[in-house]
């Protein structure tokens, strides 16, 4: 069983799962869509089009959370960096990973109606930005800390104590300005408060704090380089129990993984598919503050594109994927729907020879140009651009019945 749980948690296995189903795309075997590969190219010529009107000398930075806090060309970093400048370097990149990690995990889709009006500029976003935001001032106000005195940390006490009522005032929510899934997202940062707590050998701060995993990763680090899989491998088994309502094996939460028919059933989590969006999303967005102590981040391209619905939403609005049922469109899909897991498996494959045209065409190796950069530049802009140009709201091209923690 361990065995299987390590398998399930390898990026290489998101990849040789969502292979076996984009395989059977190809030749029109799977239930919810048909492929045409022979429309990735424009799409590639789309999204080139997409990377240099947003960075014309194609120096694009890592897809993470921490774009989304430069919106409004606002100096909120530089004003977080000028508060944390008492503190050590350590002590400055942990607050920095506390923020990260907070703020992602509060990133699944906030729905169409809710915004957020950021309080010292008054200007309103909404969608990952509003969320960025919502989550950057409550953090600065010190909503995640229980020191008065140290309000920029996260730890287990102020995450055990949070309720729904607080995030819902800190977020603005309101009946008119409706936050989707927001009892989700209270129950995985009330869960994230009990798992530090449960593992003082992993978080050791007192009181806990999500942070305290920078100590592991600088103890694996080899001539101050370290890999992006030992990041995110270690998310995985140390964050992997705050997951609500996931498929278990041995006792073990699995998280972002859910089951396929259409894999061979060969054993135990055979028909099993890893996805890990969140975390890998997690990942990536660690980076930075990891670089800033003066780490080399290695193997950036072994993750996987980020199976969600801007980038899946790219692939389906224009034209290489085609639903089979247009009455699908119409309806919401559970995240556990064969027809979301074929979406999401075809995404990480997609992604991967789109990466591949894009590199040939611009003249870029994988190591000028790994995925979190594409992602960045890239698929996820131009997913939520022709979704802008083809649907009110800029809605995705299939809607999900999400809880706040998967999309």
């Amino acid at each position: 069983m361990q065995e299987v749980i390590r398998e399930l948690r390898l990026p290489q296995t998101i990849r040789d799962r969502a292979s076996i189903l984009f395989d059977l795309a190809q030749s029109d075997q799977l239930s919810g869509f048909r492929c045409h590969l022979s429309k990735l190219p424009d799409i590639a010529d789309y999204v080139i089009e997409v990377i240099r009107a947003e960075y014309p000398d194609l120096n694009v930075p890592f897809h993470s959370r921490w774009r989304h806090f430069e919106v409004g060309d606002n100096s909120r970093l530089e004003q977080l960096q000028r508060s944390l400048s008492a503190y050590s370097d350590l002590e400055q990149a942990k607050s920095k990973l506390d923020l990260a990690i907070i703020s992602v995990l509060l990133d699944a889709g906030a729905g169409a109606q809710w915004h957020y009006q950021e309080p010292n500029t008054n200007n309103t976003y909404s969608r990952s930005e509003g969320l960025a935001l919502a989550s950057f001032h409550s953090f600065s106000e010190g909503l995640f800390s229980s020191s008065p005195d140290r309000p920029y940390q996260v730890d287990s006490l102020a995450l055990q104590n949070l309720t729904e009522t607080t995030l819902e005032t800190a977020f603005q929510t309101t009946p008119e300005n409706p936050l989707v899934g927001i009892s989700g997202r209270v129950q995985l940062l009330q869960k994230l408060g009990q798992v530090l707590s449960n593992y003082p050998q992993v978080f050791p701060n007192s009181p806990p704090r999500p942070s305290d995993l920078i100590h592991s990763w600088l103890g694996q680090t080899q001539n101050n380089q370290l890999s992006v899989v030992t990041i995110f491998q270690t998310i995985l088994e140390s964050l992997g129990e705050i997951w609500p309502g996931r498929l278990i094996l041995d006792g073990v939460n699995l998280g972002d993984v859910w089951q396929h028919s259409a894999l061979p059933n060969t054993g135990i989590g055979s028909q099993f598919i890893p996805f890990h969006k969140l975390s890998q999303w997690l990942t990536y967005s660690l980076l930075e503050p990891l670089q800033e102590l003066g780490l080399t981040i290695t193997d950036l391209n072994q993750l996987t594109g980020l199976p969600e619905y801007r980038n899946g939403g790219l692939f389906l609005d224009l034209g290489v994927l085609e639903i089979k049922d247009s009455a699908w469109l119409t309806i919401s899909h559970k995240v556990d729907s064969e027809l979301i897991i074929e979406w999401r498996s075809l995404t990480v494959i997609l992604l991967d020879q789109l990466a591949e045209i894009i590199r040939e065409k611009l003249g870029l190796t994988a190591d000028d140009f790994p995925l979190v950069k594409l992602l960045q530049g890239g698929s996820w802009t131009a997913g939520r651009k022709i979704a802008a140009q083809l649907r009110p709201d800029g809605v995705p091209p299939l809607r999900i019945d999400s809880d706040g923690t998967v999309f």
